[in-house]
């Protein structure tokens, strides 16, 4: 190819081709900049994409199980309330129930003393009638399913909590007979003792189910973080580094315009050939 010709310039083409490649890798590293990824597409790299996506999947998924466990903890801490109020107000049941055992209290008495369990119980009902956590109530569950599963990994395993019909118990003892004192020593040993073993098998199995529910939540915030951090080490940008290039770039893209200019003053020369 001629050297001296005003129609092909190579050396104009080889500097258009080199500004043209390094403007490309201004354009890629600018994203990098802008984004913080030096992985934004399949283009940029096909298979780590892939492999972003997918793990991306997992995060969201880990984010709903960790949002399903953190509802079921508050179905169990407001069952816990419930039942633990109802532990503690049995106290004062079983006390009225103890004096209505006393054969020397006079039948004005046995009315005031009845009066005060029956307050009591139904004191008792309206616990359970607010311990309810986003419509589900533990402790008021006859007919219903007698656990409650809550998905717990990718795996699909999952952690149980389990109902307690406390209702039924309350009514049950609400109902009793407390005209004498054989009656109502008779109701400690049956009735009373039913629902206070009731509700404290409640209170041992919500308790141990919640812990579990509470320490898989920060089991899957360990794992979740786990994965964010390999995530990133996939697609994140070194800031450091893409700084440093992107400097290193501009000043590439500055020469290759002052040497593109200079190739492009060549065929002019051959004007002097011809004065």
């Amino acid at each position: 190819m001629a050297s001296n010709s005003i129609l092909t310039n190579p050396e104009a083409l080889v500097a258009l081709r080199n500004l043209e490649r390094t403007n490309n890798l201004l354009a890629t590293t600018q994203n990098r900049v802008s984004t913080g990824l030096k992985v934004t597409g399949a283009i940029d790299d096909a298979s780590n994409f892939a492999i972003a996506q997918g793990i991306r999947g997992d995060i969201k998924a880990l984010g709903a199980i960790s949002q399903g466990l953190n509802n079921s903890k508050g179905i169990a801490n407001v069952a816990i309330a419930g039942a633990t109020s109802i532990s503690d107000l049995l106290q004062t049941v079983r006390q009225k129930l103890t004096e209505l055992s006393n054969e020397g209290i006079t039948t004005t008495q046995r009315q005031i003393l009845t009066n005060d369990f029956t307050e009591l119980l139904s004191q008792a009902a309206n616990f359970i009638d607010n311990a309810v956590f986003n419509g589900v109530n533990l402790l008021d569950t006859a007919g219903a399913a007698p656990t409650i599963n809550t998905l717990s990994n990718l795996a699909g395993g999952t952690l149980t909590l389990t109902n307690a019909d406390l209702r039924t118990q309350v009514l049950s003892l609400a109902a009793v007979g407390l005209g004498t004192a054989n009656a109502a020593q008779g109701v400690i040993a049956n009735a009373y003792s039913n629902l206070e073993s009731v509700v404290n098998a409640a209170l041992g199995s919500l308790g141990a189910e919640a812990r579990a529910l509470d320490l898989q939540t920060t089991f899957l915030d360990q794992i979740t973080d786990a994965t964010e951090e390999g995530l990133g080490n996939i697609v994140d940008a070194d800031m450091a580094r893409e700084s440093a290039r992107l400097t290193a770039l501009q000043v590439r893209q500055q020469l290759g315009v002052q040497v593109l200019g200079i190739a492009n003053q060549a065929p002019q020369i051959l004007l002097g050939l011809f004065q």
